[in-house]
């Protein structure tokens, strides 16, 4: 508790998990493996070889997230950061990376002490920049796959404010969406805010997009086919009595298809052009649209994940093993998958304390999801369930002979 604890309260935003990168080198060292440091700027490559056989991936990411942390907790983050020139903003594990990273090191610590209950080679990787930075891909690129041992599987894990600590859940299939990122600059003519007629009001129309864009799901998207547009930023302006000249728009769009995803940014861009076009804004003046990249959804292996949820119902009981629906949240794990042309599975570890759990199911309060400032995981009974159920999955895909 005390490795996560320090962890917790010492979050570092993307691409600047040093002091993070070499806390899990350093136990990873202790525990036997060859470890290589600065992997795609900030990552760690631990590896460890025990005799003849398959070889499998094991990651954790690393990164928090800039937002100021209120769960009140006695080891609760005051960390400060800031994304290169930025402004300097509070920093948190909401997405509880540093449950993930102490699962990695109290995993590492069983493979090594328990060699005789497996045989193979365990490459584990502690990930920089999961949130959107491009972590995964920073150390494909550095060479993962060709300067280590390249994996026959691939696994990870994700804390879940959707079931209790001590379960897990096995996706299928379908694991996590397709995630675009889209800034919107909204322009117009500003002026005096007591003389609205002779400006174009940027406010008024971000605000009319912003909400045209609903139906966009609502009345165009197969009801079938899961999709989200949110904004998640809407920034303009700096006085009562000014109207401003433009106003900034950061989106986020989910779906599980790369055509649908496609369909869903066409759409923002054509609405968004619309909406200025009804508003009067002359050609010069059309909204300016930058991002929108177009990735691939995490799908695992269905053979593997199949094999992995009938080991965790083995090990921990069928009780504690959970069906979820898909999630619209994503990830970038799934390139290590598909560049290496291996199975891969990504899992649940619930993480909400039991208490919590039971009173939110009885219609008390509600339990704050992942990235919200009050996302606590109950660490004793994650970080044992995530152990246990990691270095189940290892041994069955790395057997002792």
């Amino acid at each position: 508790m005390t490795l996560y604890r320090d962890l917790h309260t010492h979050p570092e935003l993307s691409f600047q998990e040093v002091r993070s990168a070499a806390i899990l080198a350093s136990e990873a060292r202790a525990a036997g493996f060859d470890v290589t440091e600065k992997v795609g700027r900030t990552g760690v490559v631990a590896v460890l070889k025990n005799g003849k056989g398959p070889t499998v991936l094991i990651r954790a990411d690393m990164d928090g997230l800039p937002v100021k942390e209120t769960t009140g907790l006695p080891y609760a983050s005051t960390a400060m950061g800031s994304y290169g020139a930025g402004p300097m903003m509070p920093v948190m594990h909401a997405c509880g990376h540093d449950i993930h990273m102490a699962v990695w090191v109290g995993t590492a610590r069983w493979l090594a002490e328990n060699r005789k209950a497996w045989r193979g080679t365990v490459v584990m990787i502690g990930q920089p920049a999961e949130e959107g930075l491009g972590g995964a891909r920073a150390m494909l690129d550095d060479g993962l796959l060709t300067r280590f041992p390249k994996p026959d599987f691939a696994l990870a894990l994700h804390d879940s404010a959707s079931i209790p600590a001590g379960t897990v859940s096995v996706p299928p299939d379908r694991a996590l969406s397709i995630s675009s990122s889209l800034d919107i600059v909204v322009r117009g003519v500003g002026g005096h805010g007591a003389y609205p007629a002779d400006t174009k009001d940027p406010v008024v129309l971000a605000s009319r997009i912003v909400m045209a864009l609903q139906t966009l799901v609502s009345r165009e998207n197969n009801p079938f086919q899961p999709a989200v547009i949110t904004v998640g930023s809407i920034h303009g302006g700096a006085k009562h009595n000014i109207i401003p000249d433009d106003v900034t728009l950061q989106l986020t769009i989910r779906s599980y298809d790369s055509v649908q995803q496609k369909h869903l940014l066409d759409g923002i861009a054509r609405v968004a052009r619309g909406e200025a076009i009804v508003a009067g804004l002359p050609e010069a003046l059309m909204p300016v649209i930058t991002g929108g990249r177009i990735g691939v959804p995490t799908l695992n292996d269905t053979p593997l994940a199949l094999r992995l949820k009938a080991q965790f119902q083995a090990k921990l009981g069928k009780a504690r093993v959970i069906d979820l629906d898909p999630s619209m949240a994503s990830e970038d794990f799934q390139y290590f998958g598909l560049e290496a042309k291996v199975p891969s599975v990504i899992y649940w570890l619930g993480a909400v304390a039991q208490a919590k759990w039971d009173a939110a199911q009885s219609g008390g309060p509600v339990i704050p999801s992942l990235h919200n400032s009050g996302w606590a995981p109950d660490p004793a009974p994650t970080i044992a369930t995530g152990v246990d159920s990691m270095t189940a999955a290892a041994v069955m895909l790395m057997p002792a002979k």
